[in-house]
């Protein structure tokens, strides 16, 4: 069983790995598409930079969660651990939350607009 534990360890940590990394690319994806977009409205070309900031980091923040899942069944189970692993998600999931609302201007629950 601790050889199960050690592989779903590295499995956690390369998950976080590509977590870090998605959120990294996507950054300078954006930053390359704002720099050099033939787009000559750079008002619009800072809102497209905007969003595509925003769904970098969202796209990154949940695979930060599930790496963060991970490594908690690693570790003995404790009532220290699970509440650490509980803010976690709980600030994540309020950062998706706000981005989302930033990106869209609504929450994910209400209808679209027609």
């Amino acid at each position: 069983m601790e050889i199960v534990k050690i592989y779903i360890g590295y499995v956690a940590d390369t998950v976080e790995a590509i977590g870090v990394i998605t959120i990294f690319i996507g950054i300078l994806f954006s930053f390359y598409v704002f720099f050099f977009s033939s787009d000559i409205d750079k008002k619009k070309n800072y809102t497209g930079l905007r969003q595509s900031l925003g769904k970098s980091i969202l796209l990154g923040l949940e695979i930060l969660i599930a790496a963060d899942i991970m490594a908690t069944v690693v570790t003995d189970p404790t009532l220290i651990s699970v509440s650490v692993l509980a803010v976690i998600v709980l600030i994540r999931t309020i950062m998706s939350l706000s981005l989302e609302v930033e990106l869209q201007g609504k929450f994910p629950w209400q209808k679209k607009n027609r």
